[in-house]
């Protein structure tokens, strides 16, 4: 008897142990003598917080046992997924006021986590304030660039909770590929007349689902607090493709592997019907799906395969067994030969409903992608845009409409190694079409459909344009939710990458220089005055002035532009441009005028003389923006200090005062004080000529300027009240009839 009870005890200790075994491999998550948690946080291998126990340095972590927290080098990590995410806690930028002043500041919170990848579809970039702007500024593909919100407000019961539209709190989308960035807030007025309710500005990114705004945050929120962001991980720089092939891959066993969308490396996943850990060598294990209440029906057996499980009804029933199709008792008085004919109609039928179901469904299918096309084509402007095409057919013949299979056959459907240059308002791919001819391909990420007609007319009015400088307008396709444009290939690059690279630089002379800076100002001033209608760039920049081989300037990317009548401005309900380009007059009125054009070519023109970046945190914080630095220079005599030393040594001094003094009168604060984009193209244009004559090269004020260079602490003389010397009046005017040809037709 005391036997029997002793065998029994021991076959429950084994059923018990086989279950706990069992559970423990599904439930695995750390390499096996590894911990896998540390306070609330779970460490799921391949990041591990002890020696052995993680993938590589980059997945090594450090718990502190007493108080729970895990860090990554000094970053605090609160959650840990498996599927790719990584949880942190993020400080705020903030800059406080009194009634006397600036109270404290702390506008460099700063995150490098190379590597990782910064969510852009998990965070975004908040900022909290009454008299607030914020600045994230980062790399992206090894390029630096800058974007932010502002967000304004008088009086806290216009503050609407749970709501961050600009007042008292505003949000951006954070772009994909982003490693690192600072953050930066800021205030328009020192918080003057709001302190009782708002002394201070806060910027911070945030899990977007994590932060909801209210009006106390106004006052309450505290510079020490965190908040949750999140980052991707993946392990290592390598595709699924090359991984796989490598002796350090890690998916296990019954796992797949995938590219994530954001960032670089590979990623592993459980195959449907496993799962644990897919990153452990163990692999994933099967699901046991028959443990399931549902699995199969009444009066059925389940019977459990690797990945999957299939279902049998009892002896004595018939019927599928899955899930809510019921077993019946069998009809004895049936035959077998009737069975067999049943299943085999059974069989048929079924096979016919499948064969004719399956060309319904594609026939279906293919209607519905049609009826699609159509709708994106008449929504998006088709008929209207044919309409003009037809009307236009003299001067619009070499204009195409492209449909989506020509442009996904041309991009090799729109492939990560086609894109070249992706910018606020889409990406631009490059596209070889049928005739082997080459062209970029704009994909917007815009869809307003308020504002169709206004882009049909825009895209009739491009397609107009035959401008030497202007890019080439040559077709569109209309049949995606989001119209495409394509323009002629400019093979050069960016002026901007020709300033800002030194192995560029070089071949970056005067002479060339002075000519893109004419041939870009007739381009603008065409665009001004010589359209049927205005067409107002909005957002000239040097990224956006393509060179071709022989240098030629081609001005492109008009996502911003905006048409408007001659003689009339436009209000514009949301403010676009490229901080350190953007017109502030445009800025704080919202009043769209071709002076703003000139205010952004009057920065170009400093960046050609200068080789300054036009918004650069690496300047003082009052010469960060270029315009003001360049202008406060003029002002101070100390001109010479800040041009190009390659420029000094080949231009005539001379023709620097002019176009600097040029580039200062564009820069005005007030539109009304600059010059037309017509007036800048004929100063340009007449300094090229006198560089071009024998006598223009010859430096006329030879004692002047020496003794200029050798004293740079002496006034470095501009004329500042009549806009430039009163003898350059003489010369424009007897090239005159010169310049006025090529401006007005620039063809």
């Amino acid at each position: 008897m005391g036997f029997r009870r002793m065998l029994m005890q021991l076959t429950w200790v084994g059923v018990i142990l086989s279950g706990m075994a069992a559970a423990g491999v599904v439930a695995q998550l750390a390499r096996p003598n590894c911990s896998d948690r540390c306070g609330d946080v779970e460490i799921p291998f391949p990041f591990g917080i002890t020696d052995g126990c993680y993938l590589n340095d980059y997945f090594a972590l450090t718990c502190n046992q007493s108080s729970g927290v895990v860090q990554r080098i000094k970053i605090i990590v609160t959650n840990i997924s498996i599927q790719g995410q990584l949880e942190i806690l993020m400080y705020v930028a903030h800059q406080c006021f009194n009634e006397s002043g600036m109270l404290q500041s702390n506008n460099n919170p700063f995150l490098n986590v190379p590597a990782y990848t910064i969510s852009n579809t998990q965070n975004v970039l908040m900022a909290v304030g009454c008299d607030t702007y914020a600045f994230l500024n980062g790399f992206q593909n090894n390029d630096p660039f800058h974007m932010g919100c502002m967000s304004t407000c008088v009086n806290i019961t216009n503050i609407v909770n749970q709501s961050c539209s600009g007042i008292g709190c505003c949000q951006v989308d954070i772009p994909p590929g982003l490693k690192m960035f600072t953050l930066q807030a800021k205030s328009f007025h020192n918080h003057t007349g709001i302190l009782s309710f708002n002394p201070c500005s806060y910027a911070f990114v945030v899990r977007k689902d994590q932060f909801s705004f209210s009006s106390d945050y106004l006052y309450t929120l505290k510079d020490t607090e965190t908040f949750p962001m999140v980052l991707d991980w993946a392990v290592g720089n390598e595709t699924c493709e090359f991984a796989q092939s490598k002796s350090n891959y890690v998916c296990g066993g019954n796992s797949t592997c995938y590219d994530p969308d954001n960032g670089y490396g590979y990623r592993c996943k459980c195959k449907d019907g496993y799962n644990g850990n897919p990153y452990l060598q163990l692999g994933c294990q099967d699901i046991n799906e028959c443990d399931s209440i549902n699995a199969c029906a009444a009066n059925a057996k389940c019977t459990n395969s690797p990945g999957s499980f299939s279902c049998s009804c009892n002896e004595g029933y018939e019927g599928d067994g899955r899930n809510i199709t019921v077993c019946s008792p069998v009809n004895q008085s049936r035959g077998s030969n009737y069975v067999l004919k049943t299943a085999l109609v059974i069989s048929i039928t079924l096979l016919v409903l499948f064969a004719g179901g399956s060309w319904i469904y594609w026939g279906l299918k293919r209607r519905k992608l049609m009826q699609l096309k159509e709708k994106f084509f008449q929504q998006n402007g088709g008929l209207m845009l044919q309409h003009q095409l037809l009307s236009h057919k003299g001067s619009m013949e070499t204009t195409t409409i492209f449909s989506i299979e020509d442009l996904e056959k041309a991009t090799n459907n729109y492939d990560q190694s086609r894109v070249i240059g992706q910018g606020g308002y889409g990406t631009v791919y490059k596209g070889v079409l049928p005739n082997n001819k080459v062209v970029a391909i704009k994909k917007s990420k815009i869809c307003d459909q308020s504002q169709v007609e206004q882009f049909i007319n825009e895209v009739t009015v491009l397609t107009q344009i035959n401008h030497r400088n202007v890019v080439k307008l040559l077709g569109c396709c209309l049949e995606t939710e989001v119209p495409l444009l394509v323009y002629e290939f400019i093979t050069n690059g960016t002026l901007f990458d020709h300033i800002h690279d030194r192995s560029l630089s070089s071949s970056l002379s005067w002479e060339r220089r002075l000519k893109i800076a004419a041939e870009t100002a007739g381009a603008l001033a065409y665009l001004h005055s010589a359209t049927s209608m205005p067409v107002i760039h909005r957002d000239v920049k040097t990224t956006n002035i393509l060179l071709d081989d022989n240098y030629m300037a081609k001005v492109s990317d008009f996502g911003a532009s905006r048409l408007v009548p001659l003689d009339c401005t436009q209000l514009t309900t949301l403010v676009q441009g490229t901080f350190g380009y953007l017109d502030p007059e445009y800025f704080h009125t919202s009043q769209l005028t071709e002076k703003s054009d000139v205010y952004s070519f009057g920065v170009v023109m400093a960046e050609l003389l200068t080789g300054e970046r036009a918004l650069s945190f690496n300047r003082l914080e009052s010469d960060r923006n270029l315009a003001m630095y360049f202008v406060s220079t003029i002002k101070e005599n100390r001109l010479l200090q800040i041009l190009e030393d390659d420029i000094i040594n080949e231009a005539n001094t001379e023709q620097l005062k002019e176009v600097a003094n040029l580039a200062k009168r564009c820069s005005r604060v007030r539109g009304e004080d600059r010059p037309t984009m017509k007036e800048v193209a004929m100063e340009l244009e007449g300094l090229r000529i006198m560089e071009k004559h024998p006598w223009g090269k010859a430096d006329l004020y030879t004692e002047e300027d020496e003794y200029l260079l050798n004293a740079p602490a002496h006034p470095f003389n501009i004329d500042v009240d009549n806009g430039g010397s009163s003898n350059r009046t003489v010369r424009y005017e007897s090239m005159r009839k010169q310049v006025l040809e090529p401006l007005d037709d620039g063809r």
